[in-house]
């Protein structure tokens, strides 16, 4: 079973499983379409992935995120006026992740050779027929892209026409994107002629775009419009293959990566809610939502404060965090009849034996960050998962002076990814969460890659986040967040989604539909979620007020009873109205009984499903 965000990427992995390739090469082939396609991601984004290894009967954790470069420091930034890094642009970008994690999971784990992989990406880079979705996206960022002389080149191909974006169907051609990719291909095949395994061969391939003539150029481009990666950063950055984090909910065992990542607060909210019976609450009744919107208070509170990269400094309390005791805790501070306006980060120092280090931080935090304040039943617009904005057929004055949304906020709340999953006959399980070098991209020099934007999740202050402080060398504290879940030992589920900040709240509502309300992958990946906004965003604006808790701000599905809405405005909710409540979840269900594969994918996108 092969799932990701475009048919056609989705195509790909079909074919490499036709090949006879297992899921890592049906996950890679479809990773390097989707980046080739410009599926809200690019070549010089990061690759974070979950693999099952069913040899060994465990669960993989691939961190292919890239770091901050050198000169990427608090000074440097706060000398420009910024309060947050850049989110467009060469200074947004950390060193590229998704060759390098490509490489080492194929070459680890995959059976096929590079060139097989990349085969239909190198076939699209060569020209395909755009969709609706990109091609309007381009269109929409052009006076960005018109910035950066080598995304104007790749992108507006009818430069002073009223349309400068490729149209809808039209071939668009990406030859320097081409020759990128096949100097990885001939680097691979001069590897094999000279001697070299399948595995080192692969990994030269790697080298040459770290440390060859590939580098070369990405940071003589990066350079030349203001960027800060050097060789030595590409060179110095390295994938690593981690251990993952887990947790046990009623039986099934559910895994996340390290705190890099926000997948830990969907794990803090599973600890959280062993505490309810939210079977015997109904689903989306008033008292589920209430209860789901105050453990993610509690855990994206913590998130916001302690999750950073795990190899830096200071070293994040994650083991306290996790922990029952602290879960039981934090959830006997949940008022079950109104919304906590005010939520804080807890202490989970003394559950790992250890004194909390940063009383004063959180002291002051509390008089220097208040909260905002939301309008009151607004609607929130459709947002195309793909496109990173909102799509309506108002023009945009008239939408914001009819609808009173923040289209800005709800744009970096919403923003997206896109996400693989593969499944295969011997057990091999690939999830990933792709991302970074979205539209509109920065493309470093003659390379086609675009690059990162994911600087951006780096703070500034340490009063919001001590651990997650930008320094060159250091990995942002990012939303990505694949996911995977055992039962009895085996493979229960794959699953994963985009959408920025809302993406484990969305997948915390999935799994929860699964396993206490009975719903079948397709079912739960459809079903009307609930957002919360009581939380920093993680992109977006420079400014510390575009980032701050929307408190009680709730997102809910248009069609949701009228009875339930006034309960939560008694609650003290202030309530928006949303077509999609969730971006597209797409997942891999394990039928133990019957030993076979159920996929799901939503219909919030054009994330596609091919099983066989």
């Amino acid at each position: 079973m092969a799932i990701t965000g475009k048919p056609l990427a989705a195509t790909a992995g079909a074919q490499l499983f036709q090949q006879g390739g297992n899921a890592v090469d049906a996950a890679c082939a479809m990773l390097a379409a989707t980046c080739t396609m410009w599926d809200v991601l690019s070549w010089g984004g990061e690759t974070q992935a979950l693999i099952y290894h069913p040899k060994l009967k465990k669960v993989i954790a691939i961190n292919a995120l890239g770091v901050a470069p050198s000169g990427a420091t608090v000074d440097f930034f706060r000398s420009k006026g910024y309060e947050f890094p850049p989110e467009y642009g060469p200074l947004a970008a950390v060193t590229p992740g998704t060759p390098g994690g490509l490489c080492y999971m194929l070459a680890h784990y995959g059976t096929k050779s590079l060139a097989e992989v990349l085969a239909p990406a190198l076939e699209m880079a060569a020209g395909y027929p755009i969709d609706a979705q990109t091609a309007t996206s381009i269109e929409r960022g052009k006076e960005r892209i018109k910035e950066w002389p080598y995304s104007k080149k790749v992108f507006l191909v009818h430069e002073g026409k009223p349309w400068e974006a490729p149209e809808a169907g039209e071939v668009f051609v990406q030859q320097d994107l081409h020759k990128t990719l096949s100097k990885l291909v001939e680097a691979e095949k001069q590897a094999l002629a000279a001697g070299k395994d399948r595995k080192a061969a692969i990994m030269a391939a790697y080298d040459r775009f770290y440390t060859g003539d590939i580098a070369d150029e990405f940071v003589r481009g990066s350079k030349e419009q203001g960027g800060l990666i050097t060789k030595a950063d590409l060179a110095n950055w390295k994938p690593i293959e981690e251990e993952p984090l887990h947790v046990n909910y009623k039986g099934v065992d559910v895994y996340k990566l390290q705190e890099w990542t926000q997948g830990p607060a969907m794990l803090q909210s599973l600890q959280l809610l062993k505490n309810f019976d939210l079977k015997a609450m109904g689903y989306n009744s008033a008292s589920y939502i209430h209860t789901l919107y105050q453990v993610m208070n509690l855990a994206f509170a913590d998130r916001d404060f302690y999750y950073g990269d795990p190899y830096g400094k200071p070293k994040t309390p994650i083991q306290g965090l996790l922990h029952e005791s602290y879960a039981k805790a934090r959830a006997a501070t949940i008022d079950l009849k109104q919304n906590n306006p005010n939520v804080l980060p807890g202490d989970p120092y003394p559950y790992e034996g250890k004194q909390n280090p940063y009383f004063s931080l959180l002291e002051q935090r509390k008089k220097e960050f208040t909260p905002h304040t939301e309008l009151k039943n607004d609607f929130v617009p459709k947002h195309d998962a793909r496109s990173s904005s909102l799509l309506t057929e108002l023009p945009k004055t008239a939408l914001l002076a009819s609808l009173r949304v923040d289209s800005a906020y709800v744009d970096r709340l919403l923003r997206g990814t896109t996400s693989v999953e593969a499944a295969d006959e011997e057990g091999w399980v690939v999830s990933i969460t792709p991302s970074g070098g979205w539209l509109p991209a920065c493309i470093a020099g003659n390379t086609g890659v675009g690059m990162s934007q994911r600087l951006q999740s780096f703070v500034l202050d340490s009063l919001i986040n001590p651990f997650n402080v930008v320094e060159p060398g250091k990995r942002p504290r990012v939303t990505l967040t694949p996911s995977m879940a055992l039962k009895n030992g085996k493979p229960y589920l794959s699953f994963a989604v985009q959408g920025g900040d809302t993406q484990d709240q969305n997948l915390l509502q999935f799994f929860l539909n699964m396993v206490e309300f009975g719903m079948t992958p397709q079912q739960a990946s459809e079903a009307a979620n609930i957002n919360s906004n009581q939380l920093w965003l993680s992109l977006g604006g420079t400014k510390t007020d575009d980032r701050k808790p929307r408190s009680g701000s709730l997102l809910l599905d248009k069609n949701t009873a009228p009875a339930i809405i006034e309960q939560l405005k008694k609650m003290g909710y202030s309530i928006q109205f949303g077509d999609r409540t969730s971006g597209p979840i797409n997942a891999i269900y394990f039928d133990q009984q019957h030993n076979t594969l159920w996929g799901g994918s939503s219909n919030n996108g054009e994330d596609y499903d091919i099983g066989w």
